[in-house]
């Protein structure tokens, strides 16, 4: 755990945050800056800093994820799409230097934003994890 990290403090219950799913590896919630309505961040409980720092059996375990939730946003949003997304150093778009993947929903015509400036609103975010939680524990997740 990396005391000035703030997926590290989340993992630990001492940042908030709008949970969807867990696994015994992962945590998945929503981005507080969403690109999108629906806008999940899967990260690892354990801390690694990129790609390059982690596992293949946690990079796995994202992977793994990600298809459940790609599939409770589709049902359960009805996007058109979903977009998966892992960024590795600053160079790339990485914000957050703990290992994570966005997944994302996509309507047609919709400009490409992995990330948002604009912070959003708390009850509609406590809303739309409901929602996706309800969703994505009703899905099999073999974990």
């Amino acid at each position: 755990m990396s005391d000035d990290c703030i997926f590290c403090q989340i993992i630990a219950g001492k940042a908030q945050c709008h949970p969807v799913h867990e696994t015994r590896y992962t945590r998945t919630f929503l981005d507080a800056f969403p690109s999108t309505p629906g806008h999940c961040l899967i990260v690892t409980k354990a801390h690694f800093t990129d790609i390059f720092d982690s596992t293949p059996e946690e990079i796995a375990m994202v992977g793994h994820v990600s298809t459940l939730i790609a599939h409770t946003l589709r049902e359960e949003l009805q996007c058109d799409g979903v977009g998966i997304y892992q960024l590795n150093g600053a160079a790339a778009g990485q914000t957050v230097f703990h290992y994570h993947m966005h997944v994302i929903p996509r309507m047609v015509g919709q400009e490409l934003h992995i990330h948002s400036r604009a912070r959003g609103a708390p009850a509609e975010l406590e809303a739309m994890a409901a929602r996706l939680s309800k969703r994505a524990y009703s899905l099999r997740t073999d974990d």
